[in-house]
């Protein structure tokens, strides 16, 4: 992928998370022409803490994700964390006169260990992680102006199914073959699209709706103005009910997103 086609800029970017009881963490970097930034979020549910980090300056960045592996030392937070296998959405969409391509999973295995270190607030604090998370993998020519909402989540239905999901509108999202995909004991499905309000909750035009319950605090806010690249974006954990492809939640953890970018 050349770094210009038709006049865009090409973007890169990798995010994984993992939505777990006592945690919720985050990892991703992201390039946009020669512009390359990294960042991660720490929510320490038992202890309420919020920590982040971002880096947009030359050099090392402390993050690495890699294949299967994700390896941080970024401020006081340590993680090394292994990912399994899944089965992936691997979808390309049109965007303006550019097109994005993206491979998204959720439910996908994570495992390793998470730590704060220092003298930050919860420093001392090790997790050892055994659970699921999502990896979205995205690169392509988007249009200059692109504002969407993502969600993206895990659980587990009252039938005991497995459930997560990977959801957005604005961006990748057409009528069908979009990156939208609800996961039941691993085996992914597109539901329709969706309708988000603000925030707050997700509607499908089929009849379901996902719920989000946002504790005050653990959120990533940033706006960042580099001239000819511009970027508003919202981040939160929390916790979700509701429905998913039929099914009923009877607990379910992730993330809702919003961002605004002229790139």
């Amino acid at each position: 992928m050349p770094a210009i086609s038709r006049a865009n800029l090409r973007k890169r970017w990798r995010y994984v998370g993992y939505y777990g009881e006592q945690l919720m963490f985050c990892a991703a970097w992201a390039e946009v022409g020669p512009l390359r930034t990294t960042f991660w979020s720490l929510w320490d549910r038992e202890a309420g803490r919020f920590l982040e980090g971002t880096r947009i300056r030359p050099g090392r960045p402390g993050l690495t994700i890699d294949g299967d592996r994700l390896e941080l030392q970024s401020g006081p937070v340590r993680a090394s964390l292994l990912l399994g296998q899944s089965e992936p959405v691997e979808v390309v969409c049109p965007s303006g006169r550019g097109w994005g391509w993206t491979r998204k999973r959720a439910g996908v295995p994570l495992s390793g260990t998470i730590e704060v270190t220092g003298g930050a607030a919860g420093a001392g604090r090790r997790w050892d992680v055994d659970g699921v998370g999502v990896d979205d993998q995205s690169a392509g020519y988007q249009a200059r102006h692109t504002r969407w909402s993502w969600s993206a989540g895990v659980g587990r239905t009252v039938e005991g199914f497995d459930i997560a999901w990977n959801l957005t509108a604005g961006i990748n999202d057409p009528i069908t073959g979009s990156e939208r995909a609800v996961w039941i004991d691993g085996e992914p499905l597109e539901p329709e699209p969706v309708v988000f309000t603000c925030l707050d909750r997700v509607d499908f035009l089929g009849g379901d709706r996902l719920d989000f319950h946002f504790t005050p605090g653990a959120e990533r806010r940033r706006h960042d103005n580099f001239g000819l690249i511009r970027s508003d974006y919202v981040h939160r954990f929390g916790e979700f009910t509701g429905s998913l492809a039929g099914h009923d939640l009877a607990d379910a953890t992730g993330v809702m997103e919003e961002h605004a970018v002229v790139w």
